[in-house]
């Protein structure tokens, strides 16, 4: 007798193969080509910086092929007027995230799976949720804001924490803004995402069902 999956199996499956696909293409980029697209995501996050002029903002350090290149905190630092702060992540054990204060490149540690955490004192996992800004990763990113990530869920609980009229950015290679992600009810979407060629994309009417389309900003 044959065997079904149910939705969230196909769901996941979906996922897993758009994961797949996602991680071969940012291989296969050459180092000019990610030294490029890391110039082009730092140059539009650095113009939205200054404009939105945040008190606090969150963001990663990318790596690997990520988009946004290891010195993204660095340069987002750079950008922000003295008295604000930089808060990165810190995975907990249960795959939740916590944050700590970047003051510069000596501030942070080797962690597990590769990641690099601020070693200064943590600031509990609701300190998202008082950033003016939030700067995340994504493997894909679609019309509606829905984003990939790399399956473990901690973005996810994280924008739980942020208001909704917080600006969140999701920073994307060329060609990871797709007409589909598939998603399940505890995904989060995003506002806007970053890549090298289209700039800055916002998404209207995150969260309230619209399947509006995006707009670029320049």
């Amino acid at each position: 007798m044959p065997e079904f999956s149910d939705g969230a199996d196909v769901t996941h499956e979906a996922k897993r193969d758009l994961r797949i696909d996602v991680l071969a293409r940012r291989r296969s980029l050459t180092a000019p080509a990610r030294a490029e697209a890391v110039a082009r995501v730092q140059a539009t996050l650095v113009s939205l910086v200054r404009r939105l002029a945040p008190t606090r903002i969150t963001a990663y350090v990318p790596v690997s092929s990520e988009p946004g290149g290891a010195d993204l905190p660095a340069v987002l630092r750079a950008a922000l007027p003295p008295a604000a702060e930089l808060l990165l992540p810190v995975l907990c054990d249960d795959l939740d995230l916590d944050w700590a204060a970047y003051t510069d490149v000596a501030s942070l540690r080797a962690a597990g799976r590769g990641l690099r955490e601020p070693a200064g004192p943590r600031l509990g996992r609701a300190a998202i949720g008082s950033a003016d800004l939030v700067v995340l990763p994504a493997l894909a990113v679609d019309g509606r804001g829905r984003r990939l990530g790399r399956g473990g869920g901690s973005y996810d609980r994280a924008l739980a924490r942020v208001p909704a009229a917080t600006p969140t950015v999701a920073l994307l290679h060329d060609g990871e803004l797709v007409e589909a992600v598939p998603a399940e009810p505890h995904d989060r979407p995003v506002g806007a995402a970053v890549t090298p060629v289209d700039g800055l994309v916002t998404f209207p009417d995150v969260g309230r069902g619209s399947s509006a389309g995006r707009t670029r900003v320049r």
